[in-house]
């Protein structure tokens, strides 16, 4: 019974033993090699300096921004609710929870929003293009293109309307926006217990990350602030338009009301019929009167909801030039290049040399 643990530890010595004479029977093997691994790690090296040499710096430009809204009844919610108790509708519904954080961060990464942004105005050397039209130009896409009759003279005017792009302007802006929301676009909320977003855009072109990630939150406020207000304000308009034709109508039969009263001027009091017109003329100017009072009321209180309603895309931190530029290093590239490729060297030789003396 004593013999078996002895024998164990004298085969697990021998174990160790053997183990150590491979590695350096494997060193010693790595040592014959040694100018294969150290040609090897150095055109690693080379190669890693020269891909940092030809690589664009990337500039990165950061936005922070909050929603803000005002969710409080208070006493304007009293004073909507008694509004509409007698019948008046003043555009307190809202968009509800339509816009909660994570569907603005799908919002900007939209084609709708990209590609309008694209679309928008810039100042470029004293010369107004759209995003898009710089982008083609600092990426040289034109250059590509010239072989092309159909690309060779294609733009894309700030402000145009979309819906009358041709095919070949529809496939360029949609591949511009895809590639730009997929490389290029960063955007998240900092922690879900705050309300805070972050967009991030970095390129090779330090001024068009700058203006399209303005550009962008933008596009993003304005589509926001509109979707959300959008009952209240279409409610304004028509109370606005019914105001403004009563107010003509108003107007219009005081005209009337002058005009009958200077026909029948120093008239025979027996002649009651001929003061018919301006009797008429004045029961048109009072229930025109009573109904603009009405409107007017309503109209203004239509503004206050639609005040209320408008929410606030509130700007935080703001894109600054110079913005933050990343490039890799040649030394840290040269160094890299060079670890890697001796390290993969020597893999390729170690598993080479056990492949061939399984197959012997």
């Amino acid at each position: 019974m004593t013999e078996q643990p002895v024998q164990q530890i004298e085969n697990d010595e021998i174990s160790l033993k053997e183990l150590i004479q491979k590695i350096q029977e494997w060193v010693a093997y790595l040592k014959t090699q040694w100018k294969l691994i150290i040609g090897i790690a150095a055109f690693g090296a080379i190669i890693g300096f020269v891909i940092a040499s030809f690589t664009k710096p990337s500039y990165t430009a950061t936005s922070t921004f909050v929603l803000e809204e005002d969710k409080g009844g208070g006493g304007l919610g009293g004073a909507l609710g008694l509004a509409s108790s007698f019948g008046f509708d003043l555009g307190g519904g809202g968009a509800g929870g339509l816009f909660t954080s994570s569907n603005i961060i799908e919002l900007m990464k939209s084609r709708l929003v990209v590609e309008k942004t694209l679309l928008n105005p810039v100042q470029i050397g004293g010369q107004e293009l759209s995003l898009a039209d710089y982008y083609i130009q600092i990426n040289d896409l034109k250059k590509d293109w010239s072989k092309k009759t159909a690309l060779a003279n294609i733009s894309f005017p700030a402000l145009a309307d979309r819906t009358k792009f041709s095919l070949e302007q529809d496939s360029i802006l949609q591949t511009i926006s895809a590639g730009l929301t997929k490389n290029n676009l960063v955007i998240a909320q900092k922690d879900k217990k705050v309300s805070i977003i972050s967009l991030t855009v970095k390129t090779e072109n330090e001024l068009f990350s700058k203006l399209f990630c303005e550009q962008l939150l933008k596009e993003t406020s304005d589509f926001y602030i509109e979707t959300k207000s959008k009952k209240s304000r279409l409610n304004v308009d028509i109370l606005q338009h019914q105001a403004d034709s009563i107010r003509a109508e108003l107007n219009s039969a005081i005209t009337g009301v002058a005009a009958a009263t200077d026909n029948v001027y120093n008239l025979n009091p027996a002649f009651n019929v001929k003061s018919t017109p301006s009797k008429r003329k004045q029961v048109d100017v009072q229930a025109n009167t009573a109904i603009l009072t009405q409107l007017v009321a309503q109209l203004e209180l239509s503004k206050v909801s639609l005040r209320k309603e408008t929410p606030l895309v509130q700007v935080i931190d703001r894109p600054i030039l110079p913005l933050e530029k990343e490039k890799l290093g040649r030394i840290k590239s040269f160094v890299l290049g060079g670890f890697l490729a001796g390290f993969l060297s020597v893999l390729y030789l170690v598993f080479g040399r056990f492949y061939k003396n399984l197959v012997a």
